[in-house]
């Protein structure tokens, strides 16, 4: 059991890679908030069902959310809101696998917080692979645009959202594993199932309210297209339950570097699903940031 985290995190990749390229072609039809909005909304219902279905299986009871849990859940959603637009916002200014890609720094980042966070100091060869990947960032970014392509400006702008958001996902994922940890000794997928119903509840109520109040357009056209909306949800909430489970059994640094396999899936989905090209200097960058957060993967055995 103590390497189905290995496992869960596949799966987790696989059906975030799925949801990443829905929510994608949803951004242009409703907007980037609508788009994100979709993950939660129409996951929250599946989440409930997960849960459901494991008290009924297992026979087990919901732990119960103190407020040091619901902290944890709460912060760890917030960041997760602001991730997912800016990895949307990214996806919109480069193609599928290179917006991934730069999310693909994550683990590097996972790897700071803890720091912060947990207090866990890294040897200098963690940090010489942190070098490594931000390289591979650096070179995904640094280029001159050939006659036609996008401005280096927005080269820029979609480095700073995809980074950003690999930030936010780093801090929500240390987040989210101190709060399945702080649920003591109920079984880990209980844990799991709970923080992904408690997070879920709480970004869609969060993005509701904003979106009726702000956004009433994005909100009336996720409706509308409730459809692929679901699909997404669907893929969204079993991403995160996997997300959980591994986070349960190992270090969000570990899981998180495992993760990189999407980056892969993101160049299938890429060139097969958006038709979209990948220049050999992005290859080369995807490369080096896979490489120095692997680093990592093998320093942590």
């Amino acid at each position: 059991m103590a390497s189905f985290w290995i496992l869960a995190t596949l799966i987790a990749s696989a059906a975030q890679t799925a949801r990443n390229a829905m929510q994608s072609t949803l951004t242009a039809s409703i907007g980037t908030i609508g788009a994100a909005q979709v993950r939660f909304l129409y996951g929250f219902p599946f989440s409930l069902l997960f849960l459901l279905g494991t008290v009924m299986v297992t026979g087990e009871a919901v732990p119960a959310a103190d407020g040091v849990f619901l902290s944890y859940a709460v912060s760890g959603a917030v960041l997760q809101i602001v991730g997912t637009v800016l990895m949307l916002a990214a996806m919109r200014l480069r193609s599928f696998a290179v917006a991934t890609a730069y999310l693909k720094t994550e683990p590097v980042l996972v790897a700071l917080a803890s720091v912060v966070v947990l207090g866990e100091h890294l040897d200098p060869q963690a940090w010489l692979a942190i070098v490594i990947a931000t390289l591979g960032v650096l070179v995904l970014t640094w280029k001159k645009p050939a006659q036609g392509a996008e401005p280096q400006t927005g080269q820029w702008a979609s480095a700073l959202y995809g980074v950003g958001a690999g930030g936010c996902f780093a801090l929500a994922a240390v987040l989210f594993r101190g709060g399945i940890l702080h649920l003591g000794e109920a079984p880990f997928y209980v844990r799991a199932t709970t923080m992904l119903c408690w997070s879920l509840g709480i970004q869609s109520l969060i993005l509701a309210v904003y979106m009726l109040f702000f956004d009433r357009h994005a909100f009336i056209g996720s409706l509308r297209v409730w459809r692929h909306s679901l699909f997404a949800g669907f893929m969204g909430a079993l991403a995160s339950q996997f997300w959980f489970i591994g986070f349960s059994l190992s270090s969000a640094a570990n899981v998180r570097t495992l993760a990189l396999v999407e980056v892969v899936m993101a160049q299938i989905v890429s060139r097969g699903l958006f038709k979209q090209a990948v220049a050999r200097r992005d290859l080369l960058g995807m490369a080096l940031v896979v490489g120095g957060v692997g680093w990592l993967l093998i320093l942590h055995h």
